[in-house]
């Protein structure tokens, strides 16, 4: 197993240039035995990792038969959450459980944030070479 993993930025839809590239990191999600390979952003600015509505449902997780709420802030205040941790791998790297506010807005990307995406593993950004690298915790 390599000790990190480096990917390149990619490109954001409907921005173009160098500012349009954004730390998207490829990941598969998976939850009672149901998997799924998608990206999620990477975004040091956010307290709790976010799942998209469709996400979840692709996953198998049944929303009416979640009960605890998640109250989330700025443009997803408006929507309604309940947790949902799934186990989630990235590379060649062990899987490791994610905890997320699973959202009822569909219109979002998997968002990748402080508790727990940054608490399993350690991220080191390059933006002047539109790069970054990911290693698990020690």
């Amino acid at each position: 197993m390599p000790d990190a993993i480096r990917f390149h930025f990619t490109s954001a839809s409907g921005v173009a240039g160098e500012a349009g590239l954004l730390p998207v990191l490829p990941i598969t999600l998976t939850y009672q035995g149901s998997s799924v390979d998608t990206t999620g952003l990477l975004d040091t600015g956010a307290t709790v990792n976010v799942l998209p509505f469709h996400i979840g449902a692709q996953l198998g997780a049944a929303w009416k038969q979640e009960n605890a709420t998640i109250k989330l802030t700025g443009n997803l205040a408006q929507f309604e959450a309940c947790p949902l941790v799934v186990f989630a791998t990235v590379g060649q790297f062990d899987s490791v459980h994610l905890a997320f506010a699973w959202t009822q807005a569909d219109n979002i990307p998997l968002i990748l944030g402080q508790v727990n995406f940054f608490m399993e593993f350690d991220v080191c950004f390059y933006r002047s070479q539109q790069s970054f690298e990911i290693r698990p915790k020690d």
